[in-house]
C-alpha cells in the first residue's frame, strides 16, 4: 500500500496501478464518446421537431444539468460504496438512459429524449466523480495533472470517433428531405448494450482500493466551501465546460452556413472530429508537456490561445473561420484535467466530496449552451461566439493566480 500526498493511500503496486490506469481510460473513452455525440443529436432533433437554437439547447441543459443535480449525491455515495460500485452503478444508469431512446423515438415526442439525457448524464456524472479523483491519486501528486491529461487524451479519442459514428447511423440513414428521429434507435440501443457488457467486465475487475488517512482529526468537520482554491476551480470548471460545450453544439449548423463553409450535415458532422480530435492530440501533447512546464502557466497560454482563436471566427468568414474554430479544440485539451488536478490539491479525506463538487460544476455545460442559444437567435451563430471568450478570460486570470489558492 503506497502513500499518496494529501493523506490518500492507494492499495496497489506498480504493475497494479498500470491496470487499474488502464481499467480506468476505458470508462474516460465512453462518456468522451457519449458527451460528444449530443453535438450530432443537437442539429438531428432540431430538423424532426423544427426547433429553434434555444430549444435544441434544451439537449445539453438536460444532459450537463444533470451533473448539478446528481454529482453532489454521487460524491456521498462512494464514500459508502466505494469506487468500484460506483462506476458499476454509472455504468448502469447510462445503460437505462440510452435505452429509453427507442420509446421517445417510437412515440416522437421530444420531452421523452430530455429525460432520457438527463438519466443517461446521470450515469456519466457518476462516472466522472468516481474516476477523475481515482485516476489524480494513482500516483505522486506532483504528476496528477499529467495523468489526467493523458486519460483525457482517451477520451478526446471517444469524442472523436463519436461525430464518425454518428454521422454514420443517424444522418445516412435519411435523406436530407426527410429527417426522422427513429434513425437515433438503433445507435442508443447499441450504445446500451455496450454499458451493460462493460458494467459486467468491471463487476469481476479486482482494482485497489483507495483510502485516506487524516493527520487531523478536525479533517471530516471542515467544509469544502472554506477550499478557496477548490471553489474557484469549480468555477473554472463552469466556465470551461460551458465553453467547450458550446462551441462543439453549434459546429454542424455553423459549418452548414454558406458564409463558413457550406457544408450538408453529414459532412458538417465529420468535420466535427477535427474539433475533438484537436483535443485528443492537445491532451497527448500535454501529458508529456504538463511534466516539464508547471500545469498553470500551460493552462494561461492554452487559454489565450482560445481567445484568439475565437476572436478570429467571430471576424472572418470561409475556411479561415472555420479552421479558426476547430482549432481551439486543440487548446482546449488540457483544460479541464489540469483545472480538476490544481482544485482537488490537498483536499485528503475531502477528495470525493471535491471532485463531486467540480463535477456539479459541469452544469456549464448546461447554461452557457442556452445563452449562446439565446445570443444566435437574436443576432448570429457566428457572433454567438463570443460567448465562450468571456469563460476563457476568466480561465486564464485562475491559471495565472492558482498559486495564491493552493
Amino acid at each position: 500500500m503506497a502513500v499518496i500526498p494529501g493523506n490518500t493511500r492507494v492499495s496497489s503496486q506498480g504493475n497494479a496501478s498500470h491496470f487499474a490506469f488502464a481499467s480506468m481510460t476505458t470508462l474516460f473513452f465512453i462518456w468522451g464518446f457519449i458527451t460528444a455525440l449530443n453535438d450530432i443529436l443537437i442539429p438531428h432533433l432540431k430538423a424532426s421537431f423544427d426547433l429553434s437554437y434555444t430549444q435544441a439547447m434544451l439537449v445539453q441543459f438536460c444532459f450537463f444539468g444533470a451533473y448539478f443535480v446528481v454529482s453532489p449525491f454521487a460524491g456521498k455515495l462512494l464514500e459508502k460504496i466505494g469506487y468500484l460500485k460506483g462506476i458499476i452503478t454509472g455504468l448502469c444508469t447510462i445503460a437505462a438512459g440510452c435505452a429509453l431512446f427507442y420509446p421517445a423515438a417510437e412515440i416522437g415526442v421530444y420531452g421523452i429524449f430530455l429525460l432520457g439525457l438527463f438519466i443517461l448524464a446521470a450515469g456519466v456524472a457518476t462516472l466522472q466523480v468516481s474516476a477523475n479523483p481515482y485516476v489524480a491519486v494513482l500516483g505522486h501528486e506532483k504528476t496528477a495533472a499529467s495523468r489526467l491529461n493523458l486519460a483525457q487524451a482517451i477520451n478526446s479519442l471517444g469524442h472523436t470517433i463519436a461525430p464518425l459514428f454518428g454521422a454514420a447511423l443517424i444522418f445516412s440513414s435519411v435523406s436530407s428531405s426527410e429527417v426522422d428521429a427513429k434513425s437515433v434507435q438503433l445507435p442508443y440501443l447499441i450504445l446500451a448494450g455496450v454499458m451493460v457488457a462493460t458494467a459486467v467486465a468491471f463487476k469481476f475487475l479486482k482494482l485497489p482500493e483507495i483510502t485516506y488517512e487524516s493527520n487531523d482529526e478536525t479533517d471530516n468537520k471542515q467544509s469544502i466551501w472554506a477550499q478557496k482554491g477548490l471553489v474557484l476551480g469549480a468555477v473554472a470548471i463552469f466556465l470551461y465546460v460551458g465553453a467547450e460545450v458550446s462551441i462543439g453544439s453549434f459546429l454542424v449548423n455553423y459549418f452548414a452556413d454558406p458564409r463558413i463553409a457550406g457544408l450538408n450535415q453529414q459532412d458538417a458532422s465529420t468535420m466535427v472530429s477535427y474539433y475533438w480530435g484537436g483535443a485528443m492530440i492537445g491532451r497527448f501533447v500535454g501529458a508529456a508537456l504538463t511534466r516539464m512546464v508547471k500545469p498553470a502557466y500551460v493552462l494561461t497560454g492554452n487559454a489565450l490561445m482560445a481567445i484568439i482563436l475565437l476572436i478570429t471566427t467571430t471576424q472572418t468568414s470561409g475556411l479561415i473561420a472555420m479552421w479558426s474554430v476547430i482549432a481551439v479544440g486543440f487548446f482546449n485539451s488540457i483544460m479541464f484535467p489540469t483545472i480538476f488536478s490544481l482544485a482537488i490539491r490537498g483536499l485528503g479525506e475531502l477528495t470525493s466530496r471535491g471532485s463531486g463538487l467540480l463535477c456539479q460544476a459541469i452544469v456549464g455545460g448546461a447554461l452557457l449552451p442556452m445563452i449562446q442559444g439565446m445570443v444566435a437567435d437574436m443576432t448570429s451563430v457566428q457572433l454567438s461566439y463570443f460567448v465562450p471568450v468571456c469563460a476563457y478570460v476568466y480561465i486564464a486570470w485562475y491559471a495565472a493566480n492558482s498559486r495564491r489558492f493552493a
